[in-house]
């Protein structure tokens, strides 16, 4: 029979051996997985390439990030039809750079925005919005003090859940306002 202190001294070493194994373990895969990945360089990386290995295309200058189908509540460039201009009149020189008009769901609301540049001052555009909206029933309620970075900044209400905000940007010689809010239309 063998003595237990012999196999206790056989499984010592084994044992460290298993745990100095373990230990190396991370490492080895450290080494490994860096060998495999590769350095990393400031150099610029090749071309990507697709599966069949031909070089992938750039996109062109002259794709647009802006989807060609119609949309019914909104419109770039221009208002959607039943915009209502007696109420919300654009200044003649404005560029319409976007503006939906959408019903509201289980509500008689529509909710609208308008986006656009001008060259009018900020007083000018507001002014512009303040007489229609005041001569059809809408209450005016000026901040004390408008956002930071905002030229002009007001909202009309009128009746229950009509309300429209409207802000103006001056930058650089030129005015963006933008106008959101709820109108019943009709």
């Amino acid at each position: 029979m063998p003595s237990p202190v012999l196999n206790l001294a056989r499984s010592g070493p084994r044992r460290r051996g298993a745990r100095r194994g373990l230990m190396l373990t991370p490492l080895v895969a450290l080494a490994v997985t860096t060998a495999l990945t590769g350095c990393t360089s400031s150099a610029p990386s090749p071309e990507p390439t697709t599966a069949a290995g031909s070089t992938a295309t750039a996109p062109q200058p002259t794709e647009t990030l802006l989807e060609d189908t119609a949309d019914q509540h909104s419109a770039v460039g221009a208002v959607p039809e039943g915009f209502p201009h007696d109420l919300l009149p654009t200044p003649e020189d404005a560029e319409i750079l976007v503006s939906t008009m959408q019903p509201v769901e289980g509500a008689d609301l529509t909710t609208i925005s308008l986006n656009l540049r001008s060259a009018q001052d900020a007083a000018a555009l507001v002014d512009g919005l303040r007489q229609p909206l005041l001569a059809s029933g809408f209450a005016e309620a000026t901040p004390a003090q408008a956002e930071p970075g905002l030229a002009a900044q007001t909202t009309f209400v009128r009746g229950d859940g009509e309300m429209l905000l409207v802000g103006v940007l001056d930058r650089d010689g030129v005015r963006t306002l933008t106008l959101g809010g709820r109108l019943r239309l009709g």
